[in-house]
């Protein structure tokens, strides 16, 4: 089936997280207003109020420490509706055993506060002759908070779990990315071949082995898509992100690269390792795609046809448009002209006629085309023009615009259109975990009744793929320590049917949980972010690893990630930081990182780092710290500017000097330069403070230990980052240990690659925080 689709997603449930750790120090704003409560009412014997314990058990029973809005989800958990109406007044034991039982998630049929107080004794919450209207005291609220946290922590005895080796975990993971073709017969998806991600299709409800379509040796397959009853593939070489579209004979012994320029990159739109501009539907053996053939920083549109591989040339880039969008008779409608800053909709009646402003947008906004309407009257689109968060909003084509769906606490991300059935089905944004809202009745049904047979939450089920008449779904499950469960679900017959399961190996219960987080920057921000414990420790003195994402201009979330569990399963707290630039949480906080790498970015996830040691979960003495990409511009940046917090690094494709790494972007990233001057500074009018801020520049500041990996061809962050960083050090007479990879580019996709880096990896992690 034909459909417009951004970022795919699943709701959440909203559950309190209990970090079992002892009373959290005051460097914390909302943990030193609860040691302020907590000594006001010390002697004070005549009760608390609901209000004081419910804050006072947030701060000691939860990681948010600093997000209003996550911490009232949490009282939504634990208080329902009619329930302690007037916080004023002072708790009793009945009501603090119903807020414990559900905060330790045993809540089962309890209908009266005795009933949740005999629950609560029970589980050795409360001594045996507590009274359930009892007046809960100062003292009584402490002993109480203690008693909690031991029995939350009674089935840990401080073992850990067995070590789970880094084959298992960095191992192609197994068959994944399943699609439907387009008549509803057919199931696609990758799985390994020679070490390499394939394609492979099958018949549904055929016992016959699945047919191999493509033989890719050197390369994984990055994605691929069906036009009509043929799959076309992506791939690049060697991680050098030049991508190709291929075509393959059904049974994968012909390989033919459709776009075989030297060079020239196929433009990747919507997904960022995939998506064509149009499939054209309805035009036989033809889809829209774009290029830099003519000129290597703009991408012009062409018509392809994937039997002949001829192209003509439809939309020619006058050097200023960055994306590009089709109304439903694949007509190119809808461009983006940018500086790098500043952007404008440009819009056309028809393809015949010259682009005009359809709609500007000042320094900071953004507006994202989905699609059009059916009748190619109206567009859809996620926008924050003059707004800080973004929001769905729809636009006549005298560009009136209707919000759709807003959220005060997030932006929201993106939303998914059917062509077919002319409408908006959901839109998604992520607080702590993904969230949808459904526009659609009928596959908002669908949706829970899913959710329902798998037995999961919201958060946990991702509906990938369904046919024209939503009679066949492929849907996948997955959570913090799940990796992912793929099903095809018939609703005709009602028949779920288990299709693959990555990581099958994995044991679940050797896995470690991902707790949303948040506290205060020094300067009064909140930070939101996600701590791994490791399994069957206790949360003290832990060696902890602070992992700063990429981008900057990207965002970790809560789900299943091998690397964190790898970590945990070698006994280390992970700690994962959405420091100010980190996208969702709105335009002011995105440009609170402007001209701010290494210094209030590199605060943040200090603080975030002093915080853990502050709660005691982290050992101020075994910290280390490892990022790739801008999160290895971030390690590095960490052991210079403040050499004394961290025993160890890993420096994973980071930045180590920003004028090299300013001059040697890809020529396609062009249009994205005053960009980069705007959130990372220039070359010349901000050369003191690139100077400043570049870690090449003050190797003399150094000496935590540090191991650097390299992919020598990438292409955002050049070899010669890895190789200036490396030879200052040495120039000093200090060893760095160095792995450079002919093979990979930025990030390594190879098997072989993955399992060698993440042993040598531990390795010196080990030898130097434990």
């Amino acid at each position: 089936m034909s459909k417009k689709f951004l970022l795919t997603t699943a709701t959440a449930m909203l559950l309190a997280s209990c970090p079992l750790n002892a009373l959290a120090n005051e460097s914390n704003d909302s943990t030193f207003e609860n040691k302020k409560i907590v000594a006001e009412l010390a002697n004070n014997e005549t009760g608390v109020s609901a209000q004081d314990f419910i804050e006072h058990a947030l701060t000691e029973l939860t990681f948010q420490h600093a997000s209003e809005e996550m911490r009232a989800e949490i009282v939504k958990q634990w208080v329902h509706d009619g329930e302690l109406e007037n916080r004023k007044e002072s708790i009793t034991s009945g009501e603090v055993a119903r807020i414990f039982i559900r905060a330790l998630g045993v809540e089962k049929d309890e209908k009266s506060v005795a009933d949740y107080l005999q629950s609560a004794k029970n589980h050795d919450l409360f001594k045996a002759d507590t009274q359930v209207g009892e007046t809960v005291t100062a003292s009584g609220m402490e002993n109480l908070i203690e008693q909690y946290k031991k029995v939350a922590a009674k089935h840990i005895d401080d073992t850990g779990v067995p070590e789970i080796s880094v084959e298992d975990f960095m191992k192609n993971p197994g068959d994944s990315n399943y699609q439907l073709s387009p008549d509803g017969n057919y199931l696609s998806y990758s799985s390994a071949w020679e070490n390499h991600i394939n394609v492979f299709v099958k018949k549904i409800g055929d016992d016959s082995e699945p047919v191999r379509v493509t033989s890719s040796k050197d390369r994984d397959i990055d994605g691929f898509f069906w036009k009509d009853d043929q799959i076309l593939y992506i791939k690049d070489n060697g991680g050098d992100e030049i991508f190709h579209i291929y075509s393959s004979s059904f049974n994968g012994q012909e390989e033919r690269d459709l776009t075989p320029y030297p060079d020239v990159r196929v433009q990747i739109v919507g997904d960022a390792r995939l998506q064509v501009i149009s499939g054209l539907q309805g035009v036989k053996d033809e889809i829209l795609i774009s290029m830099n053939k003519e000129d290597p920083t703009v991408f012009d549109v062409y018509r392809l046809n994937i039997k002949t591989g001829e192209t003509t040339l439809v939309a020619k880039n006058p050097g200023n448009i960055e994306s590009w969008l089709t109304d439903h008779d694949g007509k190119i409608r809808i461009a983006i002209e940018s500086d790098g800053v500043n952007s404008t909709v440009l819009y056309r009646d028809s393809e015949e006629e010259a682009f005009r402003p359809f709609v500007d947008t000042k320094d900071g906004d953004t507006i994202r085309p989905i699609a059009f309407s059916k009748d190619n009257q109206s567009i859809y689109a996620v926008s924050n023009k003059d707004r800080d968060k973004a929001e769905l909003v729809k636009f006549d084509l005298q560009a009136n615009e209707e919000v759709l769906y807003s959220n005060p606490q997030v932006d929201v991300i993106g939303a998914k259109y059917d062509t077919d059935q002319d409408k908006l089905l959901y839109s998604i944004f992520f607080t702590d975990k993904r969230q949808y809202i459904f526009f659609d009745e009928d596959f908002e049904n669908s949706f829970n009744s899913l959710t329902e047979k798998l037995q999961v939450s919201e958060s946990e089920l991702t509906i990938i793929d369904y046919n024209k008449e939503r009679t066949k779904f492929i849907v996948s499950i997955s959570s913090d320590k799940v990796y992912g469960t793929y099903y095809y679900y018939d609703s005709t017959s009602d028949e779920l049917t288990k299709l693959a399961e990555l990581g099958s190996w994995l044991n679940k219960e050797h896995l470690a949980d991902m707790h949303p987080i948040s506290y205060k920057s020094r300067d009064g921000l909140t930070i939101h972010g996600y701590l791994t414990l490791p399994k069957n420790k206790n949360p003290e003195n832990l060696p902890l690893i602070v992992n700063p994402h990429g981008g900057p201009w990207g965002r970790d979330t809560w789900g299943f990630n091998p690397e964190v569990q790898l970590l945990a399963n070698r006994g280390y707290a992970v700690l994962q930081v959405n420091f100010r630039s980190s996208v969702g949480y709105g335009k002011e906080f995105v440009d609170a990182g402007n001209k701010q790498w290494g210094l209030k970015i590199q605060d943040d996830i200090t603080d975030g780092v002093q915080w853990a040691i502050d709660q005691g979960i982290a050992d101020p003495d075994r910290i280390g710290i490892y990022g790739a990409s801008f999160g290895g511009y971030a390690t590095l940046a960490g052991i210079t500017f403040t050499p004394d917090l961290y025993a160890a690094a890993v420096d994973y494709v980071g930045v180590s000097n920003i004028f090299t790494f300013l001059e040697t972007i890809p020529p396609y990233w062009e249009t994205m330069r005053n960009e980069l001057y705007k959130r990372v500074g220039h070359p010349i009018e901000d050369k003191e403070l690139l100077e400043q801020i570049s870690p090449v520049f003050h190797v003399d500041k150094i000496k935590t230990p540090l191991f650097v990996a390299q992919g020598a061809n990438d292409p955002r962050v050049n070899k010669a980052e890895s190789d200036q960083i490396v030879e200052a050090l040495q120039a000093r007479g200090i060893d760095v240990e160095y792995m450079l990879k002919d093979n990979e580019g930025h990030i390594f996709e190879n098997e072989e690659n993955r399992i060698e880096f993440y042993n040598a990896m531990i390795k010196f992690l080990d030898d130097h925080l434990k």
